[in-house]
């Protein structure tokens, strides 16, 4: 037996197949799983070894796929894992070329299974009698296993095992092999001859593509990731994500936009997780300025409470893009009309500006600073530094790394404590009327009351379907360094180290780089949406932490996460 992959010049006659079948769950996307596999080693026109094993499973079976394959739950208990067999399988299919009826299928299966437990796929040659039949017995319109091998005279007795299959198809193989050779040489000529035929003509504008127009889309996996389109130079024309990267990709070509028709080519990078996704296309997207990529209006309803520190007397606004430059951001917050509401109780309670960024000078105090809500810098008698104090003040209360509304209610206590102590009880009771409405404003108000900037820390965004981790470093609410997340806990805390060297700001709050904005709000808003494993940046920089991180990841079941 040959050993690594057979080459593209090896002479077709001479080479060695692996006819395999495989039998699944009946489930789509991540959940379809590998129950069964046949294989079935072919040479000199002849079937020689046969390989068989039931494999079992994460999840239970239908009663409908028990029916129709005849695997039930209990053959499926007492199978031996996929790390068990799949390790035999390559092995076997070392220096061979892989076959299948529908090949594209039973070879997603598989490449799927071995992602499943991080084996690395072979990725052999592979020959699909479906094409060969549809070129090479052109009569027979019924192309499914069981019809085919009729037509060619080849008995079958049971289907939907594995190996019966495995043996059906590979006498099926064996009566079109002379065809193939006699129209091939080489095992490059073969697999080319039978791939898809395509079309060179544009597609005509509002006409979607057929699958012989499109491009090859068999080899994305149905994970999270990065799909790049781009045209017959290679050029991007458009960016996307997916946590299924196949399915979304073929989205597409149902609803034809106008670069679909110039897309003869796409690639894909992986990801672990929805939020490497995210993080990804977005930089794609800023570096390459795909033209398919039109920069959309945020619709998800999240929004910041902002203050721009680029002025003398900085003011509380409400906006869907957190501020740049040197500013505080405190959220993503759910709830525009909420969001609004608590900036201008906190523009009253602080004394702060209620106008706009642009101040008007005043010969008198505005209304507001006729009730003393306002210290009225705009009579041009005020101090900044005592502005600038009671802004802090207020935004002091959101600059730690929990959330800060317990904080904001316990200011407005402690305010009205005191009041009752001076003995002024009007105040008192107008700050217990405040304290009352603000408590109203948080309840309805969602996400995270919190800057954007506070609490560096090591986040692990888990796979959809797998144990598998991104791993993001943030540090003032950049991600300074992201990627698979490191088994060994010295590289996590050692990256962990070097990310609070790089990202350490010299005076909080950072300033915030304007082609970073995105970014920022991406990362904010998935992590007030979803539940992720945190950690502490300054713990994650102790080896013995990392560890201990990495161990709750471990013990973390399929659906379970720490929580922030």
């Amino acid at each position: 037996m040959g050993t690594g992959m057979a080459p593209p010049e090896q002479p077709l006659a001479s080479s060695e197949f692996l006819v395999v079948d495989t039998e699944t769950n009946g489930r789509s996307g991540d959940e379809c799983e590998l129950t069964e596999v046949g294989a079935v080693l072919v040479g000199g026109g002849e079937l020689h070894e046969r390989f068989e094993s039931l494999v079992s499973t994460y999840m239970p079976l239908s009663r409908g796929i028990e029916r129709f394959t005849g695997i039930t739950q209990a053959m499926i208990e007492t199978a031996p894992p996929p790390a068990e067999v799949l390790p035999e399988l390559a092995r076997r299919m070392q220096g061979r070329i892989l076959v299948a009826h529908n090949a594209s299928f039973d070879r997603r299966v598989l490449r799927q299974a071995f992602g499943r437990e991080a084996l690395e796929w072979p990725d052999p040659p592979t020959l699909c009698t479906v094409s060969m039949a549809r070129r090479f017995a052109p009569l027979v319109r019924q192309r499914k296993l069981a019809a085919l091998a009729a037509a060619l005279g080849v008995e079958v007795e049971t289907t939907h095992r594995a190996l019966v299959d495995a043996e059906t198809c590979a006498q099926v193989f064996c009566a079109l092999f002379p065809r193939l050779c006699a129209a091939a040489a080489g095992v490059a000529e073969a697999t080319a001859l039978l791939e898809p035929r395509r079309r060179a003509r544009r597609t005509e504008p509002g006409r979607a593509r057929s699958r012989e127009e499109r491009p090859d889309l068999s080899a994305l996996p149905e994970d999270p990731g990065v799909y790049v389109f781009g045209d017959a130079r290679g050029r991007p024309l458009y960016v996307g994500k997916s946590v299924s990267v196949r399915s979304r990709a073929r989205s597409h070509f149902c609803r034809p936009a106008g670069w679909t028709g110039r897309a003869e080519v796409v690639d894909y990078r992986p990801t672990r997780s929805e939020l490497g996704a995210l993080v990804l296309e977005n930089r794609l997207i800023k570096a390459w300025s795909p033209p398919g990529n039109v920069r959309l209006r945020h619709t998800d309803g999240w929004v910041y409470l902002r203050a721009r520190l680029d002025i003398d007397y900085p003011v509380l606004d409400v906006d869907p893009e957190p501020a740049p430059g040197r500013a505080v951001n405190v959220g993503p917050l759910r709830g525009r009309s909420a969001a609004a509401e608590l900036a201008d109780q906190l523009n009253s309670l602080f004394g702060l500006r209620h106008c706009g960024r642009t101040m008007k000078r005043r010969a008198h105090p505005s209304l507001y600073g006729q009730m003393g809500r306002c210290l009225s810098p705009c009579l041009g008698d005020l101090d900044p530094n005592l502005y600038r104090r009671r802004l802090d003040s207020a935004l002091g209360l959101f600059g730690a790394e929990d959330d800060g509304r317990d904080r904001l209610l316990a200011h407005v206590e402690a305010q009205m404590r005191a009041a009752s102590a001076e003995l002024h009880f009007e105040r008192a009771a107008t700050l217990h009327r405040r304290h009352e409405r603000l408590a109203g404003v948080l309840g309805r108000l969602g996400g995270v009351l919190r800057a954007t900037h506070a609490g560096a820390r090591l986040v692990a965004a888990r796979h959809p379907t797998r144990p598998a981790y991104d791993a993001f470093w943030l540090v003032a609410g950049r991600v300074v360094d992201w990627g698979p997340l490191p088994t060994d806990a010295g590289e996590l805390a050692a990256r962990a180290t070097a990310a609070l060297d790089r990202g350490r700001p010299e005076a909080a709050p950072p300033p915030v780089p304007v082609a970073e904005v995105d970014e920022i709000r991406i990362v904010s808003a998935w992590l007030a949406s979803h539940e992720a494993a945190e950690l502490p940046l300054e713990d994650a920089a102790s080896e013995s932490a990392a560890a201990g991180f990495l161990g709750t990841l471990e013990r973390a079941g399929p659906q379970e996460s720490a929580s922030r």
